[in-house]
């Protein structure tokens, strides 16, 4: 009878238990069931239709043509007048995707001559572009270095994030039934093809190649990750691929196309990986900068005159300027160096000093205030001592030195009314075996007294300055 009881008690708390456990699987299938329709896409995309669109916007000719040439002058206009708002304008007219969507979705679909066709006109294009682009800034006489120029000549890792998610979005904007017009226009302004390629070409017509290589490669960047994007867009889409008659023929332009897949495939790893690693040394060195410059004496001055170069191909670089007063010397610039290895993104890079030679850092000031900081020990109690012992030994020889010139000149001329002028300076003298510092006067009599006058008031004075002064080594002399 008992044992009937407990099993009676023990089948509620089971039962509840695989209540629990279907209504939490009920809950997870109905999660992932909402999941996958909202992000779901296939459904609602017209291949056939997207294809031709895609391939309709391949040709450059004609129209396409003198859109692209005015596209180009308007958005060299706009980097030369540092408006952003000419160049966003610039952007929106530009027919320059066309052929970057062809190239991806012939890779996508292996259809060789569509990749052909795309190519071709991807280069006249761009050839087009630079060449008028060119020839504005060649002719054209305001030609400064503005800002909107020169933000294209120095890409990050920002600019292949922002290529790989606009090509995704222009995809699959094309993809979907009824074309979403809003996302292409915000596209064409995201990714910017268009004012690199005006940046080249204003790089080779002042002569500085450094430049146009620069914009180049941020186009080049974004080229390749809106390829890459509409690639990947195109094969999860599941578009048909393009079949053959001849079998053999089929087999080798599908090797082509994905040699060529893969050949764009790695320069995007690398450029993804080279702007990664760029940007990682450009934030570590502006937090070395912002921390480890803090204790120096003119840190304000440094922090807004620091130059940051990176080199992926050697060594990289920390510039820093200082002038004046506030040298920094090579035990600090040591220090400086040592604090790198904190630093991950810092590898193989130095910290360099452009500076002026006036006068030393006070090293010890430097120093005390790293130590206070970073509680290191960087200099030894000896060092200090002999430090404290010097400049205490440097300030007693000066005291002892100091003429109260003003109060002597004020006391002779009382004394001696026959004095004009009066001069004091402290003269190094040696016998090649000791060197002392001797001070010395020079003093000038009136014209209009005798000679032996002049001497008498002159032997007269010289006694009574080395009783004034306690100094029997003094020198005075006559000047004429």
């Amino acid at each position: 009878m008992s044992q009937n009881l407990f099993k009676e008690d023990e089948n509620p708390s089971e039962a509840n238990s695989e209540e629990v456990k279907k209504d939490f699987k009920g809950l997870l299938g109905s999660f992932r069931k909402f999941i996958l329709e909202l992000l779901e896409i296939r459904s609602n995309t017209d291949p056939a239709a997207t294809r031709e669109s895609i391939i309709a916007d391949i040709p450059f000719k004609g129209h396409t043509s003198w859109i692209l040439v005015c596209s180009i002058f308007i958005a060299s206009v706009g980097l030369n007048a540092n408006s952003t708002a000419v160049v966003i304008g610039a952007m929106l007219i530009s027919p320059l995707m066309g052929p970057i969507l062809g190239m991806g979705m012939s890779l996508a679909i292996n259809d060789l001559d569509l990749m052909r066709r795309s190519l071709k006109n991807f280069v006249v294009m761009v050839v087009l572009s630079v060449l008028t682009a060119y020839l504005f800034f060649a002719f054209f006489p305001l030609r400064d270095e503005s800002s909107e120029l020169l933000a294209r000549t120095k890409p990050d890792i920002r600019d292949v994030l922002i290529a790989f998610f606009g090509g995704l979005a222009l995809v699959i904007a094309r993809a979907k039934k009824g074309t979403i017009a809003s996302v292409i226009f915000g596209v064409a302004i995201a990714t910017a093809l268009m004012p690199p390629l005006c940046t080249v070409g204003f790089g080779l017509a002042i002569g500085k190649p450094l430049y146009a290589l620069g914009a180049m490669y941020l186009f080049t960047i974004n080229t390749i990750f809106i390829g890459l994007a509409t690639f990947l867009v195109i094969k999860y889409l599941r578009f048909p691929m393009v079949r053959y008659a001849n079998s053999r023929r089929r087999r080798l332009i599908a090797r082509a196309v994905s040699v060529v897949g893969l050949a764009v495939m790695i320069p995007a790893g690398f450029t993804f990986y080279n702007a990664l690693l760029e940007s990682r040394f450009s934030a570590d060195a502006q937090q070395f900068v912002n921390n480890e410059l803090e204790s120096l004496p003119n840190a304000s001055y440094l922090k807004r005159n620091v130059n940051v170069a990176y080199n992926p191909d050697g060594e990289s670089r920390i510039e820093l300027f200082s002038f004046g007063e506030y040298q920094i010397p090579e035990s600090t610039l040591q220090i400086l160096n040592s604090r790198l290895e904190d630093y991950s993104g810092l590898k193989n890079t130095v910290v360099t000093v452009n500076q002026s030679k006036n006068r030393s850092l006070d090293e010890l000031k430097y120093m005390q205030a790293v130590r206070e900081r970073d509680s290191l020990d960087l200099l030894s109690r000896t060092a200090q001592i002999a430090f404290l012992q010097n400049k205490v030994k440097e300030l007693s020889a000066l005291e002892n030195l100091k003429i109260p010139f003003q109060e002597v000149v004020s006391e002779a001329k009382i004394n001696y009314e026959n004095l004009t002028s009066m001069g004091f300076a402290y003269q190094i003298h040696t016998d090649f075996n000791k060197t002392d510092t001797i001070p010395v006067f020079e003093v000038k009599w009136n014209d209009n007294i005798r000679r032996d006058q002049k001497t008498s008031e002159h032997q007269k004075l010289m006694q009574w300055l080395k009783v004034r002064l306690q100094d029997s080594t003094l020198i005075v002399r006559m000047v004429d």
